[in-house]
């Protein structure tokens, strides 16, 4: 990257032109009102004095940013002037010395409360000793997202322009935003249905934390290139033919995977790149069709495509009778084209398309531009209302929160009944219990069992799309502590924690009586400091659970003492001489001297790109793409070092590899000697099991660097019958 030169005269004029070109954007979304061009403008005046003199790592000056998360928010999502005044102010109060209250004066509530939720927690907040500063910022998005989902749509947009120009930040910096981009943005771009916002996260998130892999599979792509003018001749054009002579006005569009998407599909089917069948897909929008008449346009479309293109069965999707739960419509399959190569074909309306292309926010959008009507069924307050009722708990943790709503972004719908034939759409994996506290939470306190499709199951019993469930009850039945573990719902959950928490209240006199008698027999006072600090070595979330363990005898007295370093303790036995090894990774200079220690979740080995992560007084080194390091960079920021091999450092490390051949006679005697004889490597383990004539296994053994571990799975690739062998 070249260095930037800093020309005042020429930022002038580029950022003149930069609003220019959002004014223009907004203006062809909808007219502007003499009001709220007149808004954006002094909100783009405001931003520009604030941020005078302030520059971003790149050396732009900084109104660059704010303007162009504006024009994301415009061209890329589609949201209007309320959401392009937000965006311009959107770093004020966290960087420069306007407050809230001043936004508040000048443009009302609703960007005051809107830049508030997009504003980071300050640093001298107090948290939780579980908690992390960017999981208390993770909750606040999702608290202020409650009151308006503008906040979420405007991170999203502030996010994909961090990372768009990201190459001018530190690495490890680099790894920590990647981190927190595919935690938590990459999974609510995709349940807003943000569709390209997601798609372009995910691929900057893999060129940082994945480089290598993201060259290759690049090149690949770019080496396809010559299909698609023959995909043009024996697909695309007949298509078109077929639709003109049929009377359509439609508009034809084709893309070529993602990066992203094929490594995921390399990964997670363990297929080659040659093996990946829908690399190639093809859009057709139908224009200007009724809203009573789609689905019948769409299933006419799609007969006359597979009445001349073979059609997979197993790869066709309804979306128009079903819909996903955000609101994503259309009609899908994939079609065996005459040179071979298999191409996903969608079929949607011009409607169809704006949700699938802005999800949500095309909900937004039209709220925005016919404020006077009432939507009925709108898929985003209905989610917003489900994000509330789960945020109801004050005391549960940041963490816990924000795992739990992550959870729920990826996770597929299921449609159940009532005895009397009333629908309940509960998240798949959802048990009898779920479905009871769903009806009514006295239901759910109760409930001993249901009658699912006429057969008795237990509570626990997980619930498939269109099961009749009939909840059975007892006065005598109430929850325990294992119920929580056969809740998969926010909602069920909690009311199983409400009711234990209630339990639990009984028990805080006798562990205030017991707590006053263990600290005065330490000589220490009953204060509000000695509580705190045994809360923190506990890890209690709450004075309730703390008084509760030690009235049932689980914190006993022994550990109070410890807790404030009174306990009598047995000498330790330390082994220094492993410390004395000189470590094979470079670290940052604060933590010279740190042991190190290779994670054993993903195993780098030399040539790997690794980061560490400090964790119990030594450092782990994890490869850069490691899903436990990405999380743990996404939380704790503090807990990220930089990390690099050793130069001319040569070790063997010890790693695995699984394999899938067809079963043969000999087939293990011919690993083994592949990797004993022709590489010299050192096995530690080999097991290998046959079923129906497919052998899988999984190898444990030492290699030196990456090129080598490559050459094995090459090695062993090229056995007759093997049919995948990947790392692990």
């Amino acid at each position: 990257m070249s260095e930037y030169v800093i020309d005042e005269a020429r930022e002038a004029r580029d950022i003149q032109v930069k609003y220019d070109e959002l004014i223009a954007a907004c203006r062809e979304l909808k007219p502007l009102t003499t009001d709220e061009e007149s808004q954006i403008l002094r909100a783009f005046q405001i931003a520009k004095k604030a941020h005078d003199g302030t520059r971003r790592k790149s050396g732009e000056p900084y109104i660059f940013h704010p303007l162009a998360v504006a024009l994301i928010a415009v061209k890329e999502v589609g949201l209007g002037p309320i959401a392009v005044v937000c965006a311009l102010l959107h770093d004020v109060v966290e960087d420069t010395d306007i407050t809230l209250d001043e936004l508040r004066m000048v443009f009302g509530d609703r960007v005051a409360t809107i830049v508030d939720g997009v504003t980071k927690i300050d640093d001298v907040m107090v948290m939780q000793q579980t908690d992390s500063k960017q999981a208390e910022n993770y909750r606040k998005i999702l608290l202020s997202m409650c009151n308006d989902a503008y906040v979420i749509f405007l991170k999203l947009c502030d996010r994909l322009h961090n990372m768009r120009t990201l190459g001018s930040m530190k690495d490890t910096k680099k790894l920590i935003i990647a981190s927190e981009t595919s935690y938590l943005y990459v999974p609510l771009a995709h349940r807003l249905g943000l569709y390209n916002i997601k798609t372009e996260l995910e691929e900057l998130v893999m060129r940082y934390t994945n480089p290598d892999k993201y060259a290759e599979i690049e090149a690949k792509i770019a080496a396809t290139k010559g299909t698609d003018e023959k995909l043009e001749q024996c697909l695309y054009a007949p298509v078109r033919a077929m639709l003109d002579a049929a009377g359509y006005d439609y508009s034809l569009k084709t893309r070529v995977k993602s990066v992203y998407s094929c490594w995921k599909k390399i990964e997670n089917k363990h297929v080659d790149f040659d093996e990946i069948y829908d690399l190639y897909a093809m859009r057709i929008v139908l224009h200007g069709v009724p809203r009573e008449h789609e689905k019948e346009e769409c299933f006419k479309v799609y007969a006359l495509i597979t009445d001349q293109f073979k059609p997979n069965p197993t790869r066709f999707r309804d979306w128009i009778n079903r819909p996903k739960n955000n609101g994503y419509e259309s009609l899908q399959t994939t079609v065996m084209t005459p040179i071979g190569r298999w191409v996903e074909v969608q079929i949607r309306t011009d409607r169809m398309d704006v949700i699938a292309e802005k999800g949500m926010a095309a909900h937004f959008l039209y709220k925005e531009a016919h404020p006077e009507e009432q939507l009925e069924n709108n898929p985003v307050e209905e989610w917003l209302q489900q994000i509330r009722t789960s945020l109801e708990q004050s005391d549960k943790s940041a963490m816990d929160l924000v795992e739990e709503f992550k959870e729920s972004l990826y996770t597929k719908e299921i449609y159940l009944f009532t005895p009397q034939g009333k629908t309940v759409v509960l998240p798949s994996r959802s048990t009898v219990l779920d479905f009871a506290f769903a009806i009514h939470s006295a239901l759910g306190l109760h409930c001993i069992g249901a009658k699912v499709n006429a057969r008795p199951v237990a509570i626990g019993y997980r619930l498939h799309t269109g099961d009749q469930v009939q909840v059975l009850t007892s006065k005598k039945t109430l929850p325990q502590p294992d119920w929580i573990e056969q809740c998969h719902t926010p909602r069920a959950k909690e009311a199983v924690k409400d009711f234990l928490r209630q339990q639990k209240k009984e028990y805080v006199k006798d562990g205030q009586r017991r707590l006053a008698g263990y600290l005065e027999k330490l000589h220490l006072q009953d204060s509000k400091a000695n509580f705190g600090q045994l809360k923190r070595f506990f890890n209690q979330k709450s004075d309730v659970d703390l008084y509760y363990d030690i009235a049932v005898g689980t914190i006993t007295e022994h550990q109070v003492a410890e807790c404030f370093g009174k306990a009598r303790r047995e000498p330790q036995m330390f082994f220094l001489d492993k410390y004395k090894e000189l470590s094979p990774f470079l670290l940052d200079k604060e933590y010279e001297g740190y042991p190190t220690e290779i994670a054993s979740c993903c195993k780098p080995v030399q040539g790997d790109q690794v980061v560490g992560i400090v964790h119990d007084g030594k450092i782990m080194v994890h490869r850069t793409n490691c899903s436990v390091a990405m999380d743990e960079m996404a939380n704790h920021e503090s807990h990220t070092v930089r990390a690099k091999w050793r130069p001319g450092e040569q070790l063997s490390l010890l790693t695995g590899i699984a394999l899938t051949a067809i079963d043969s006679k000999g087939l293990l005697q011919e690993i083994t000697r592949r990797i004993s004889e022709e590489l010299d490597l050192n096995m530690r383990a080999i097991t290998l099991e046959a079923s129906e004539g497919v052998a899988r296994g999984i190898i444990m053994l030492y290699v030196g660097d990456v090129e080598s571990l490559d050459g094995l799975i090459n090695k062993l690739k090229s056995i007759d019958g093997v049919e995948d062998v990947h790392r692990i």
